[in-house]
């Protein structure tokens, strides 16, 4: 179940590809295609020994990009990522980082998932009900609840969620006033 919202200036069709960076190729291709069953479907080498770039077919039409850059420095959790699960107590990253990836999944199969992704070795959190409560979050679904999810990390850290829709939205699930960078608490970068 998807929200039913048209994009009046442009057709898309959902993700191409988002492109992440990792320290192991290797590593990231045990990952995603070992664990997570993603084939992988493009490997290229980029030019001047740049570094390489593969991609993951995560369903839909979509895919999941790897950058391998040599000379990368390490993430910095809580500023690249998250530095733990949300559960655990952390959801922020710096301005501009990804967050984490949602991936879309039946909801007929969810909780299995998270108990496949278990049996793997996967540290998964627990299952969080989204609903507009001042929690965000409830402990059994209700017809409130607007997904269900899941996260757990990748080996670089990364962090990942599964995700599946529980209802339609509506206009009233447009209703917060957007917070703009003079709300913010966090110091201004100082200009170099």
């Amino acid at each position: 179940m998807t929200p039913p919202v048209a994009n009046t200036e442009f057709e898309l069709g959902g993700i191409n590809h988002l492109a992440l960076v990792c320290a192991d190729m290797r590593r990231t291709i045990d990952f995603y295609s070992g664990v997570l069953g993603m084939p992988l479907v493009k490997t290229l080498d980029l030019p001047n020994g740049m570094g390489q770039h593969f991609f993951f077919d995560c369903g839909g039409g979509n895919c999941l990009a790897f950058f391998w850059f040599p000379g990368a420095p390490d993430g910095v959790p809580g500023l690249s990522a998250p530095a733990t699960r949300p559960e655990q107590g952390e959801l922020v990253s710096a301005t501009g980082s990804m967050n984490h990836v949602a991936f879309h999944v039946p909801a007929g199969r969810f909780e299995e998932y998270r108990t496949r992704l278990k049996a793997k070795g996967v540290a998964v959190s627990p299952i969080l009900n989204h609903d507009d409560s001042p929690a965000g979050v409830a402990r059994t679904p209700h017809e409130g609840v607007f997904v269900r999810s899941f996260y757990f990390q990748d080996p670089d850290g990364a962090l990942l969620e599964f995700a599946c829709w529980t209802r339609a939205f509506t206009d009233a699930d447009v209703s917060h006033p957007p917070r703009t960078a003079a709300d913010r608490t966090a110091p201004a970068p100082t200009p170099a």
